[in-house]
């Protein structure tokens, strides 16, 4: 039980780390970004309402997600599908969409492919966890 609960907190603490991005570039001076990055600030100038959209249930439902984890909730799986698949819709956008990997290059695609390899592991975890009988 001990090993559940600290990959539950740390699948948590990665959800919150999300929201916090979320929030920070959804709030942001774009005219500050694009003195640092050009590229960056185009892409959220670019970015379509259903793509940020998209990015707030990923980070919303995953971090619901993680709680109700941690709460050993047998749905928790559902939001974690939830998120992977609003963070599929997301990205869809910036590679396809906006093309950042032409405007970046290959090095583009290392984080977000981490978040997607993390959530699609969240729920893949949870929905072993509701096989096993550990969330209810």
């Amino acid at each position: 039980m001990r090993k559940f609960r600290v990959i539950a907190v740390l699948i948590l603490l990665w959800n919150i780390l999300g929201d916090a991005a979320y929030l920070m570039q959804a709030t942001a001076d774009l005219d500050e970004i694009a003195r640092r990055d050009p590229v960056q600030a185009q892409a959220f100038r670019e970015m379509p309402g259903w793509a940020w959209a998209a990015y707030a249930v990923a980070v919303t439902s995953g971090t619901i997600g993680a709680i109700v984890l941690l709460m050993r909730r047998g749905w928790a799986w559902a939001l974690f599908a939830l998120s992977f698949l609003a963070v599929i819709v997301q990205f869809g956008w910036t590679f396809l969409g906006f093309d950042l990997l032409g405007a970046k290059g290959p090095s583009a695609a290392i984080f977000p492919l981490l978040i997607v390899a993390i959530a699609l592991a969240s729920t893949i975890y949870a929905r072993r966890k509701k096989a096993d009988g550990t969330l209810k």
